[in-house]
């Protein structure tokens, strides 16, 4: 079955490619994804699968496949939404949405999982367990999907759950994993300085906002460098100052917005504490009112280490000529709600390299011009397949 598995992905591949270019061409944003959730719904309809669509918050489906003889139940998931960003390749399939791009590789996720699922459909009586496809809304924006589908209860029974996510860092071939804390938990944070205003020239009349927010900025740098063990990953960035104005009027307000990673909860809860402190030294010192909103968005991916080392040694010893080579990755502090489903269950979430043919340097996710090579499509599919075939027995 497995060799039959892997003959019939290779005979779709084409297939593979023009899903991808559709969705590529056809981007929604998260929570909007209504056409292309329907696309993915579409695609399974006729087929002897049970179907749940707008599963959690938004456009989830859930696809369960059940095999001819008992086993374990395995879960595959593949995100779907977009990015507003405005693309900048130069390809014949760009996107039709105006200020939306598939910026991440979630086109080609969805592509190879379709495509996947198919195949193990036509398959499954040959299947030992059951298989639940996981199409997923929303990866992209906070509170993200993944959590809201955990909690509606149809992944109760899942044994596993493996995720993959395209990665320009590597050629087509390359397999990326790391055991343990592999990506970073994420908190947003937004804080609102209400001072009084006043003119320019008498500032000792009024209580400026700006002052105090400075202060801010620069105090909050200080928690990973004098509060953070230095073995600890912390990251405290402030993304957005708003203060402008006019040059010699003293703002009423201003409002601050950041991020912040880590790789462990109990980190968070250091740099967490530490934000409130200082916010509430500056109302005190500065005699402003602070407002502050402190969002937990996704916690730390922590991948398995015995699920991690089984799906290594399957993948290295797969003699699948897609796959080149299996290679530990560094942590990366990056986010992923992938998070919330190996929160539930042990699991593996791992790269595939996808950098584009002839480029020394490939653009990242989420950059304007970010491509892959859509090889990458059927080493996505193959790698996975070869894991449903080591966690439920084949015939």
């Amino acid at each position: 079955m497995k060799q039959q598995l892997m003959g019939m992905l290779e005979s779709r591949k084409d297939e593979m490619i023009a899903i991808r270019r559709h969705l590529h061409e056809n981007p929604e944003l998260s929570f909007q994804e209504q056409e292309t959730a329907q696309y993915i719904a579409d695609f399974y309809q006729g087929k002897d699968v049970e179907l749940h669509t707008n599963v959690g918050n938004g456009y989830g489906i859930i696809v369960t496949i059940k095999g001819g003889k008992p086993g374990k139940t395995i879960g595959l998931r593949a995100d779907f939404d977009a990015l507003p960003i405005h693309e900048e390749t130069d390809v014949p399939f760009k996107s039709k949405n105006e200020g939306v791009m598939h910026a991440c590789g979630h086109d080609g996720h969805t592509a190879y999982m379709l495509i996947l699922a198919d195949c193990l459909i036509q398959l499954k009586d040959s299947i030992a367990g059951t298989i639940k496809i996981i199409h997923q809304h929303a990866e992209e924006t906070p509170p993200g999907g993944a959590k809201s589908i955990v909690e509606s209860g149809l992944l109760d029974d899942l044994d596993y759950v493996f995720g993959t996510h395209l990665f320009p860092t590597h050629p087509v071939g390359t397999i990326g994993y790391r055991s343990g804390f592999a990506m970073a938990g994420r908190t947003y944070f937004k804080l609102v300085i209400q001072g009084k205003g006043g003119h320019g020239s008498s500032p000792h009349q009024a209580n400026d906002p700006i002052v105090a927010g400075a202060h801010f900025v620069t105090a909050i740098q200080t928690i990973v460098s004098r509060r953070l063990n230095p073995f600890e990953m912390g990251v405290v960035t402030i993304g957005s100052f708003d203060g402008k104005g006019s040059f010699n009027v003293i703002k009423d307000s201003i409002t601050i917005e950041g991020d912040v990673r880590y790789m462990t909860e109990g980190t968070q809860k250091i740099i967490e504490q530490e934000v409130r402190r200082i916010v509430d030294g500056i109302g005190v010192e500065f005699d402003v009112h602070c407002e502050l909103t402190y969002t937990a968005d996704y916690p730390p991916l922590y991948n398995d280490p015995e699920v991690t080392e089984n799906v290594v040694s399957i993948l290295e010893n797969a003699d699948n000529p897609a796959i080149k080579e299996v290679i530990e990755f560094p942590m990366f502090s990056g986010s992923e709600d992938f998070a919330y489903y190996l929160e539930k269950v042990p699991g593996l979430f791992y790269n595939i390299g996808c950098k584009p043919k002839g480029v020394e340097r490939a653009y990242m996710n989420h950059h304007p011009k970010f491509d892959i090579d859509e090889d990458a499509l059927l080493v996505s599919a193959k790698s996975v397949a070869e894991v449903v075939c080591g966690y439920c027995e084949v015939e």
